[in-house]
């Protein structure tokens, strides 16, 4: 009987693997490019507990073989350095921002959105909110250059015509580049944000909103009381990944926006890990400060998860 069961239990996930084979050979290609591109180079945060040279070896796995090992004498000098205080606020300033102000815009965005009847004119907002996600961040920060240039730029030349002399600068003044990117963000992925919270929206149950008519709810009531309960857990969800990301505040888009002028707003963690692993060829230094970011990222994304937990959310996982 045993032997019988064991026949048929093996018959059965052979009879899976068959019925399902193409569709484990269409997740090959995923499985190899997170391989080769994501697991792989992992091998390299090596580098950031050695005194990592690329002549010491006639290949990159020959060179951190060769190299010295230093344990934390690079994590203690990154931590200890002029620079680290500075990175964490400026990082810390840009991703609370973005926290406070962009998180909560795609969640009212979509609300919003979920209220217009008109099915004509919501497929037409949708589309346009959509497409500057599309647009690359090296257009985004030419058309910004252009509105906000001090020799010709439009938006520029509407606020001197109501501070004259005054008027802000926002390309160079340090204290508008957290503004400025946080409004960079807002405006390029706020409509396609929405998407997941619209998603969420439209498997709510219809009849909450039955018996929240019944009971004489208006709209503003029904929203409160009745949608954003229904979609909380997602809400939840994408605040444990967007907490997670606060040291991560995008490279491309700060380092195209950054100038000699507001430098010192816009050194973070990213575009010192670039200055000092591309520029200078300190990779040891740069893998040990992006180490130090992903250690941060998990704990905070576990920290976050439980918290949620604790105030009764499903969280994450």
């Amino acid at each position: 009987m045993k032997t019988k069961a064991k026949t048929q239990a093996v018959t059965s996930r052979t009879g899976q693997w068959k019925a399902h084979i193409w569709l484990y050979i269409m997740i090959i290609p995923g499985v190899l490019y997170m391989l080769i591109f994501n697991y792989l180079p992992m091998g390299g945060l090596a580098m950031a507990f050695q005194d990592f040279s690329p002549y010491n070896g006639d290949s990159a796995i020959s060179a951190i073989i060769n190299s010295p090992f230093v344990g934390f004498d690079i994590f203690k000098k990154f931590l200890t350095g002029p620079d680290f205080w500075s990175l964490l606020k400026n990082t810390l300033s840009i991703s609370i921002a973005s926290l406070i102000f962009y998180f909560p815009a795609p969640i009212i965005l979509a609300l919003l959105l979920n209220e217009v009847k008109n099915m004509a004119f919501k497929r037409v907002t949708q589309t346009m909110v959509y497409i500057p996600h599309f647009i690359s961040f090296v257009i985004v920060a030419a058309l910004t250059t252009q509105l906000f240039s001090t020799t010709d730029g439009i938006v520029y030349h509407f606020l001197t015509m109501i501070f004259g002399k005054n008027a802000p600068d926002i390309m160079s003044d340090p204290n508008l580049f957290v503004p400025m990117i946080i409004g960079q963000n807002m405006w390029k992925e706020t409509g396609y944000g929405t998407i997941i919270f619209l998603a969420a929206l439209s498997g709510v149950d219809v009849q909450l909103y039955e018996a929240a008519d019944m009971d004489g709810a208006n709209r503003w009531q029904k929203m409160w009381h009745v949608t954003l309960p229904a979609i909380r857990s997602t809400i939840v969800i994408m605040l444990i990944l967007k907490v997670g990301q606060i040291l991560n505040t995008g490279y491309e888009q700060i380092y195209l926006m950054q100038n000699s002028m507001n430098r010192a707003a816009s050194d973070v963690f990213d575009t010192y890990i670039y200055t000092k692993g591309v520029v200078n060829g300190n990779y040891s230094l740069a893998t040990a400060a992006g180490m130090f970011k992903s250690v941060v990222s998990m704990v905070m994304v576990i920290g976050a998860n439980k918290l949620a937990k604790v105030f009764g959310e499903s969280g994450f996982y």
